[in-house]
This record gives structure tokens, C-alpha cells and sequence, in this order.
């Protein structure tokens, strides 16, 4: 019984020396140890990565889900422990009511079967805005939350143990174990970050195609209505004016073509436009330029040129002048 009482003692005499240690430390009191100046240097460094997570974390989900009642509702069904029931894309929903509107108009006429085309492409970009998401989810938002609920609650959990100085060695040794695996937290992130990145990139480019395909198939119609209808009809007459051989487009060299004696046009330029590839020609909105058409070229393309450069430039992006 003595003994107990003497080591209770020596335990609340050894506690109360390193509460009265730590107090005079916050205050400025005494010298501070190499551990304790780490430690904090560490905390802090730990704060501010748990600060920014918080942030970005918020973000992301305000970006990947706009609309803040389905956010809710989403939170509402993780603290229930549910699955959240999947969710049609605005897209989806989009090419849902035109290929109905489609059928109710007639799917042979020309808009009910434009309606049809449309609302497939938009369906598509649909599908492709809930992959996004759902990749985004998993490879972005999950390693953010789990650090936010769980490496960080460990840490906040272990440095109000060594703020109560509760068997302050063995916790400050895995507080500072835990601490050093920052720089590791932060290179998973950077690596989530640019699978993030990768998923976004790939969404727009899905996006990009799907509406090409679009465009080119509405384009190919014999009802179309073209974007230019002036510069498309002023594209085919520079083809007759000037040309009458054929040229493989494939092997066209943009930089051996001669603009033709008869038939160059002069053009403003509707809209900026940053060239593909070394055959094609940047253009800025409302600057003008000279065009002629090359034979077996694509109708929807003539030769630029402005200045000492010269390109492809489409013709939707051009108003002929002369």
C-alpha cells in the first residue's frame, strides 16, 4: 500500500513538473527543448496542409456539384451510412427531352431528326460528365477527406494529449511519426491532383469530339444551315475560279502552295482562333487577311496568309470581303 501510494506520488509529482514545464514554455518562461521547438515547427506546418485540404476539398465539391440542395442531400445520405442514388446529368437529361421531343414532331422530319443527332451527342457528353465525377470522387476527393477525418483527426487527437501532458513521450513520439508523413501526404495529393487534372482533361476532350461529330453530321445534311453560309458558297467559287487539277489533301504542303494569280479574297476574321498544328494559321478577331482555295482541299478550309505567314484557316471563322 506505501509503495502504491509513494509511486502515485512520484507519477503526480512527475505530471505536475511537466505541466508546470509546458505552462512556462506557452509563456515564454523557460528554454524550450529541440523536440518541442520541432514538434511545433511540425504542428504547424500540419495546420496549415490541413487548412488548405479543407479548402480545396470545399471547392472541388462546389465544382464537381454546383447545386447546393443535392449537396445536402448527399451529406445527408453519408451520415446516414446510405448509397447515394445515382444522379442524371443535366446533359443526359437534355438529349432525354429532345430525342422525345423528337418522336412526338416525327423522327423522319428534318428537325425531328436533327433533334435526334443532338440529343445523342448531348446524352453522350452526359455519360461522359458522370464519369468525370465519379473519377473525380475517388482519385480526388477521397484522399482529401480521409486525411481531413483521419490522419488529422489522429494528429489533432494526439496534440491535445501533449497539450494535457499525458504520457507525453510515448504520444509525442507518434505525433511526431505522424507528423513527418506530411511530406508524403502532400506528394499523394500532388498525385491525386494531377489524376484530377487528367480526369477534367479528358472530360472536355470527350466534350470536344462529341460535338464535332455533331456539328460535322448536321453539316453533311441537305437542310443544314450553315454557321457561314457566305464564306462556305465564297469558298467553293475561289475552288472554280482558280484551279481545275486535283491535290491529295493528305500530302498537301502548306508552305508549297502558291496563292493563284486570279482568285484570293480578302477576309475579316470573326473570332479568335490558335491553330491545331504547324499547317494551320492563328488568327485574332476582326484582323484582316488574304484567302484562296486549294483544290482537293476540304471545303470547309482555304490557305491563308498575313504577312510572311501562311496556314489552313476555316472558313466558319472568316467574313469574306472582296
Amino acid at each position: 500500500m506505501d509503495f502504491n501510494v509513494k509511486r502515485l506520488a512520484t507519477g503526480a509529482g512527475l505530471l505536475f513538473t511537466r505541466a508546470v514545464q509546458f505552462t512556462g514554455e506557452k509563456l515564454g518562461q523557460v528554454e524550450k527543448t529541440e523536440l518541442d521547438a520541432h514538434y511545433e515547427n511540425l504542428m504547424i506546418r500540419a495546420d496549415c496542409t490541413k487548412n488548405w485540404t479543407e479548402k480545396i476539398y470545399r471547392q472541388t465539391v462546389v465544382l464537381l456539384q454546383p447545386n447546393p440542395s443535392a449537396r445536402i442531400e448527399e451529406f445527408l445520405y453519408e451520415k446516414l451510412d446510405r448509397e447515394v442514388p445515382s444522379r442524371v446529368t443535366n446533359g443526359e437529361l437534355l438529349g432525354h427531352y429532345m430525342q422525345d421531343a423528337a418522336n412526338e414532331f416525327g423522327p423522319d422530319t428534318p428537325y425531328g431528326s436533327s433533334l435526334i443527332k443532338v440529343g445523342e451527342c448531348e446524352r453522350r457528353l452526359g455519360a461522359s460528365e458522370r464519369e468525370f465525377l465519379h473519377t473525380s470522387a475517388i482519385s480526388f476527393l477521397t484522399p482529401l477527406r480521409n486525411f481531413l477525418e483521419g490522419d488529422w483527426r489522429t494528429i489533432s487527437a494526439e496534440h491535445e494529449l501533449r497539450v494535457a501532458q499525458t504520457e507525453f513521450d510515448r504520444q509525442a513520439e507518434v505525433t511526431r511519426l505522424l507528423l513527418e508523413s506530411i511530406s508524403s501526404t502532400h506528394m499523394n495529393h500532388l498525385r491525386c491532383l494531377h489524376e484530377f487534372v487528367e480526369a477534367q482533361a479528358t472530360y472536355y476532350k470527350q466534350c470536344h469530339v462529341h460535338m464535332q461529330e455533331v456539328q460535322k453530321e448536321l453539316g453533311r445534311r441537305p437542310d443544314a444551315f450553315p454557321l457561314n453560309s457566305t464564306a462556305s458558297m465564297a469558298s467553293a467559287d475561289l475552288t472554280s475560279e482558280g484551279f481545275s487539277s486535283t491535290v491529295e489533301t493528305d500530302t498537301l504542303k502548306i508552305e508549297e502552295v502558291q496563292a493563284p494569280a486570279a482568285g484570293t479574297r480578302t477576309a475579316k476574321v470573326l473570332y479568335d482562333y490558335d491553330a491545331a498544328d504547324s499547317s494551320e494559321l492563328c488568327l485574332k478577331a476582326d484582323e484582316i487577311i488574304t484567302v484562296y482555295a486549294v483544290p482537293g482541299m476540304d471545303s470547309d478550309w482555304l490557305v491563308g496568309e498575313k504577312g510572311c505567314q501562311k496556314g489552313k484557316v476555316p472558313v466558319t471563322y472568316l467574313e469574306l470581303l472582296s
